[in-house]
C-alpha cells in the first residue's frame, strides 16, 4: 500500500488553508491581497444599550457581535468573555475559528458548548467577510437571497392584544405569525393551557386560513396539556408547535411527536452540537432549532443545519433580539436548504442597537432580503458608538 506524502493531521490542517484561499480567489482576491489577520486586540464597548464585543486584527479589520446578558444559568453567561477570548485569540489567526471553539476535545464535550464560544465565532466570520468584502452567507454558500418572515410576539396578556398585533403585521406584510402566550407571575412564566387554545381558536378565526400560525409556550405545558393544545393545533392547522414541554423530557417529546401532525420544534434549550444526535435518533423532534449563543456560534449552526439536511428534516434558527442575533441566524438560514422561516421579532425593531447605520425589515412581499454589505453585513456607525460608549474594557 502506498504511503500518504503527508500525515491525515497535516492534510486536514492543509485542507483549511485551501478553504481560506479559496474564498479569497472567489471573490477575486488573491492571498498577498489579504490583510494581516493576526489578532492584535479584543475588547468590549460598554452603552446603555448592553455590551458589543469587538475583535481587531493587526490588518485592522474589527469583527463585532453583542454581547446579550442572557438567561440565569451559567451556561448562557457571557460576563467573563473578554478575559476568556484575550487569552485565546490574541496572536493567532482570524481564520482558525475551529481551533478557538470547537468541543471536540472529550474534556470539553462532556459538558455544553462554551458560551464564549459563540461571540468569538460571529466575530471572526464578521472579520473574514470584510476581508474578502462579501457577505458571510455568502461565504458559506448561497443557498437563497430572501427568507420568508414571521411575526414573533412578545408575551402579551390578553386577546384583545394578540388581535391588534396580528392585525399589526399582517399590515406590514407578515404572512405568519408566531403566538408567546401570555405567563402568569403567580406561575413563575407558566401559562395557562386553556387561555392559550382560546388564542389560538381567535387568531385562526381572525386571519382565515391561508395564513400561517405558530405557537410557542416555551416549555411550560405537562405532557397532558401539550397534547390537548397540540390536538387543537392540528385542527387548526398550525404549522409549527415549539417548545411545547421541557426539553429534557425526551420521553415525552417522543409521544408528542408521535400523536401529533403539526410539527414539533426543538433545540432552543440545547447547550452543544452534540446534544441533538439523541433526539434526532429517538425521534423526539420533527424541525431542528437552535440558537447561535448556545451552540458556538455560525460554525455550530451549520453543523445542525447540515446534520438536519442528512436526515431529511427542517432546520429552524432562533432569531429573537437584537439586529446582530437576527444578522448571525439570518446568514444560517440564507446558506442552507432545509429552512423556511425568518423569524422576525414583533415589533419590529424592538431591539434595534441605535449605533447600527443598518436594521432588519421585511419587504412587502413578506421576504426578509439578503444584506449585501461586508461580513454579518448590517453596518456600525462609528460616530453614534463613540457617542453611546460609556466605556472600553480591554
Amino acid at each position: 500500500m502506498a504511503r500518504l506524502p503527508v500525515s491525515r493531521r497535516q492534510f486536514l490542517g492543509a485542507s483549511a488553508v485551501l478553504s481560506a484561499a479559496s474564498v479569497s480567489r472567489a471573490a477575486g482576491i488573491g492571498p498577498s491581497d489579504l490583510p494581516d489577520m493576526t489578532i492584535q486586540e479584543v475588547k468590549v464597548y460598554v452603552t446603555a444599550h448592553g455590551r458589543l464585543a469587538s475583535v481587531v486584527t493587526r490588518g485592522g479589520i474589527e469583527g463585532n457581535y453583542t454581547l446579550a446578558a442572557r438567561y440565569w444559568h451559567p451556561d448562557w453567561n457571557n460576563q467573563g468573555w473578554l478575559e476568556y477570548a484575550k487569552r485565546v485569540l490574541v496572536g493567532k489567526s482570524a481564520l482558525d475559528r475551529p481551533a478557538f471553539t470547537s468541543q471536540w476535545d472529550p474534556p470539553l464535550r462532556r459538558r455544553g458548548q462554551s458560551s464564549y464560544a459563540s461571540a468569538i465565532d460571529n466575530c471572526l466570520w464578521d472579520i473574514a467577510g470584510k476581508a474578502v468584502g462579501l457577505p458571510v452567507y455568502q461565504i458559506l454558500g448561497a443557498y437563497r437571497h430572501r427568507v420568508l418572515a414571521y411575526a414573533s410576539s412578545q408575551h402579551l396578556h390578553t386577546l384583545d392584544d394578540f388581535l391588534d398585533s396580528v392585525r399589526k403585521c399582517q399590515a406590514e406584510g407578515f404572512r405568519a405569525y408566531k403566538i408567546h402566550p401570555p405567563e402568569f407571575e403567580s406561575r413563575r412564566g407558566g401559562s395557562d393551557y386553556k387561555l392559550d387554545i382560546e388564542i389560538c381558536r381567535a387568531i385562526r378565526k381572525f386571519v382565515g386560513d391561508d395564513f400561517l400560525l405558530l405557537l410557542d409556550p416555551v416549555g411550560v405545558y405537562s405532557r397532558q396539556e401539550a397534547l390537548a393544545v397540540g390536538r387543537v393545533l392540528d385542527e387548526l392547522k398550525f404549522v409549527v408547535y415549539e417548545d411545547p414541554i421541557p426539553t429534557k423530557d425526551i420521553e415525552g417529546l417522543v409521544e408528542l411527536c408521535g400523536a401529533l401532525d403539526v410539527p414539533i420544534h426543538i433545540g432552543e434549550f440545547l447547550f452543544s452540537p452534540y446534544d441533538y444526535a439523541e433526539y434526532v435518533r429517538r425521534g423526539a423532534l420533527d424541525v431542528v432549532r437552535f440558537i447561535v449563543d448556545n451552540v458556538g456560534g455560525i460554525t455550530g449552526g451549520m453543523k445542525l443545519a447540515a446534520m438536519a439536511e442528512c436526515f431529511s428534516m427542517e432546520c429552524a434558527p432562533h432569531n429573537w433580539g437584537d439586529t446582530l442575533d437576527h444578522a448571525v441566524h439570518f446568514h444560517c438560514e440564507l446558506a442552507m436548504p432545509n429552512n423556511v422561516f425568518f423569524e422576525m421579532t414583533a415589533p419590529q425593531g424592538v431591539y434595534d442597537e441605535p449605533y447600527l447605520k443598518d436594521h432588519i425589515r421585511i419587504a412587502k412581499d413578506g421576504y426578509v432580503y439578503a444584506p449585501t454589505k461586508p461580513g454579518l453585513g448590517y453596518e456600525i456607525d462609528r460616530a453614534a458608538l463613540d457617542n453611546l460608549t460609556q466605556r472600553v474594557e480591554r
